[in-house]
């Protein structure tokens, strides 16, 4: 039975990824952090260990000796500047950190879970070789995905079997706070207005058994984009709007209202100290418009790239409704 070490375990993707190793015979470890409610995943067979992400030397202690592979796929996705200092600890630390145990440890192939945004904010379509601009992005998310990514090279140099995978906008079951959220405005009719921005988005289930794809078809080394279909945001909300049975909105809101928002947004945060559901950080990538390639991966790993947005929608819908979320 082969062996998987897998951090992010408890999050939407992670899980999925856990589910597909189960369903494939493979022995899962799930690394939590101290003190973390972990029930769900030793219901499901998993054994759960406990340490502090960005320590090296208690991952190494944790993890099984020479596992078949480490899946990374923990992350902060904070889109504050408030959080900057632990978004660092845990993306670039926490990543150094699996890197150096997965070293000590012996293990066979290390899956680092990136995102499109380690390229930053571009104006032309990216694939694997497009330069990335987020070295010094002012948006920590950015820089941090893109520093991570340096993490693993730099494992990579010390004889480390690594490939990265970087999704774009990832849509389906188990999404408790990315594009549920607006799954949830909408349904509630408190969707302040639709960003001008848009991407590219993908299936949750498509995105694990790319990463499952990659232990065998990826090379050592190499990032696959893992795009999906194209949308606009409007797009988006109407395809939302569209299933919930709600009034969909018929045009953007101008970015100049959206950053003036961005700015006040924070203000409020100042006392309650919850993050604001606008930044200045948040605000520039919906008024961005990304352009993926992701046609290495449908080359290398299969990946399917096909999956209808309204497929994506009504899973995550589903599973919402099934979880008394809407």
């Amino acid at each position: 039975m082969p062996v998987a070490f897998v951090s992010g375990a408890r999050g939407f993707l992670g899980g999925h990824i856990v589910e597909q190793l189960l369903d494939n015979g493979w022995d899962v470890t799930a690394v939590v952090r101290p003190r973390s409610d972990a029930s769900a995943l030793q219901a499901k067979g998993v054994s759960v260990v406990q340490a502090p992400l960005d320590n090296a030397t208690e991952l190494a202690l944790v993890m099984p000796a020479a596992p078949d592979a480490v899946f990374h796929v923990a992350g902060n996705t904070s889109l504050w500047r408030r959080g900057n200092a632990q978004q660092y600890r845990d993306n670039v630390m926490g990543t150094r950190a699996m890197v150096s145990a997965a070293l000590k440890n012996v293990a066979g192939r290390f899956l680092h879970t990136s995102s499109i945004s380690a390229w930053g904010i571009q104006d032309s379509p990216i694939n694997e070789e497009t330069p990335s601009n987020a070295a010094s992005d002012w948006i920590s998310y950015n820089r941090t995905k893109f520093l991570a990514e340096q993490e693993v090279e730099n494992g990579i140099k010390q004889g480390l079997d690594a490939v990265i995978l970087n999704p774009c906008g990832i849509i389906g079951a188990g999404d408790t706070h990315n594009w549920s959220q607006m799954i949830k405005l909408i349904n509630d009719g408190k969707l302040p207005g639709v960003p001008p921005g848009g991407g590219n988005f993908c299936a949750v289930e498509e995105v694990a058994r790319a990463h499952l794809a990659a232990l065998d078809k990826g090379v050592c080394g190499e990032r696959y984009i893992l795009a999906g279909v194209e949308a606009s945001f409007l797009e988006l909300v109407q395809t939302i709007a569209g299933r919930l049975g709600r009034k969909a909105p018929s045009r953007t809101v101008p970015p100049a209202v959206l950053r003036l928002a961005g700015q006040l947004y924070p203000i409020a945060s100042l006392f309650t100290g919850n993050e604001p559901r606008l930044t200045p950080e948040k605000v520039a990538l919906v008024t961005s418009r990304v352009h993926a390639d992701g046609s290495k991966a449908v080359r290398e790993l299969g990946f399917n790239d096909q999956v209808p947005l309204a497929t994506m929608v009504e899973n995550c819908i589903t599973w919402m409704a099934t979880e008394k979320m809407l």
